[in-house]
């Protein structure tokens, strides 16, 4: 590959699986092993590629009409996309920490937060989707893989001090404003925040 040619960035999705939030608001992250080619040792999200799989998952619910809406927006190109950031985000879930949507996922109370794009020029690229749902719409015993580790529930405002990736700390960014909104302000938004070249754009 030349300078001048740029990575294709992998469609994923990531979940912010949110705890607490009207009283000490909590999100389950883990850090990533040394031996990880794509942000070794950082704290992230559960998260992951799209497999070819998870555009055929079968699912129990779908997220609301107003949430589907906004990820048909972002995925129009792909007719399948939104199935399959959604079949990623259960997926990895289980596959990461343990805990479950149910079999087969329940995603009724999961929304779209926000999507980061790496910028051309990286090596290895992702164009992230980021999920948010409460807890308690999830279910196990928290242990998964062994891929995350330290994975355990992290005080939004307390993460928001440690030495984070651009990219997660902006999305924690996005997480407390969208926190500020009411369940209905949440569900009439039309456009969602896109982390393009590190700036966000309304999209």
């Amino acid at each position: 590959m030349t300078s001048t040619e740029t990575v294709p960035a992998r469609r994923a999705a990531s979940l912010l699986l949110l705890r607490d939030a009207e009283t000490a608001p909590a999100v389950l992250m883990g850090q990533r092993g040394a031996f990880h080619k794509f942000m070794p040792g950082r704290l992230v999200f559960p998260g992951g590629g799209v497999d070819a799989e998870d555009r055929t998952a079968s699912f129990a619910a779908f997220p609301s009409e107003d949430a589907m809406t906004r990820l048909h927006r972002q995925t129009a190109p792909e007719p399948d996309l939104a199935h399959g950031l959604l079949g990623a985000c259960a997926r990895e879930l289980h596959e990461e920490t343990g805990l479950d949507f149910g079999m087969p996922p329940d995603l009724s109370s999961v929304d779209l937060l926000c999507r980061a794009i790496t910028p051309p020029g990286l090596p290895i690229r992702f164009d992230a989707f980021f999920f948010v749902a409460p807890a308690d719409a999830a279910s196990g015993v928290l242990a998964g893989s062994g891929e995350l580790e330290e994975l355990r529930w992290y005080l939004v405002d307390e993460v928001l001090g440690y030495d984070l990736a651009f990219a997660t700390q902006q999305v924690l960014v996005q997480l407390k404003e969208w926190m500020a909104l009411d369940a209905e302000a949440r569900m009439a938004r039309g456009k969602i925040p896109v982390l393009r070249q590190r700036v966000w754009v309304m999209e």
